[in-house]
């Protein structure tokens, strides 16, 4: 049996971007989760695709934790409604909780804050300080530019097969939560196959 994750964090745009299918994604994924019993952990708004999925995730039953950083109080609007929300001092308590609490990492399109977050989960797990699994949903091929950029580092010998980005893609969201699935399967498989002192690291 795959093993299901409890917690998906999942960053995404404060904005509802150029496509209405960004939005229609976002909300699928609110829904599959709450269907799932899959918990969201979030950025906490309740604006662009961010408020789309987390209220999609409450008006299907499901469990949502949002966490926001003071001063996005006001301007993110902080969805009140979740089961739990935490406000923080600052961004970087809000990552380490967002990481503290979930057992993996989806990135739905979304702007700088979007890809800073999850590309602080990719270098998080290249140099092999978890071994959760992060995974872009490329709607309409939004990550393109980002996973060309990312072929071209290996190209150019600044990703090394020793440190390689372990990244996974969907591009229908109905595919994202068995691509966790089998990831952590395959990650629970290699723990096993280690060493007692090496699998506690995993």
């Amino acid at each position: 049996m795959m093993p299901v994750p409890a917690t998906v964090c999942v960053y995404c745009g404060s904005s509802a971007g150029s496509s209405p299918r960004f939005v229609e994604a976002a909300r699928s994924f609110g829904r599959i989760l709450a269907e799932r019993g899959i918990r969201l952990v979030y950025g906490g708004g309740n604006v662009g695709l961010m408020g789309a999925l987390a209220t999609s995730a409450l008006d299907h039953g499901g469990q949502v934790t949002g966490i926001i950083p003071q001063f996005l109080v006001q301007s993110e609007h902080a969805l009140m409604e979740v089961q739990d929300l935490i406000v923080t001092p600052d961004m970087h308590e809000r990552k380490r909780l967002m990481f503290e609490r979930s057992d993996a990492f989806v990135a739905l399109p979304g702007g700088i804050g979007t890809l800073e977050e999850l590309v602080e989960q990719l270098t998080w797990k290249q140099l092999g300080r978890h071994a959760k699994p992060v995974l872009l949903v490329n709607i309409d091929g939004f990550w393109d530019p980002l996973l060309a950029l990312l072929a071209h580092m290996r190209q150019s010998a600044f990703i090394h097969s020793a440190y390689p980005v372990d990244i996974l893609t969907a591009d229908r969201i109905e595919d994202v939560i068995a691509r966790l699935e089998a990831a952590l399967a395959g990650s629970s498989a290699r723990a096993r196959a280690l060493p007692p002192d090496l699998a506690g690291t995993l």
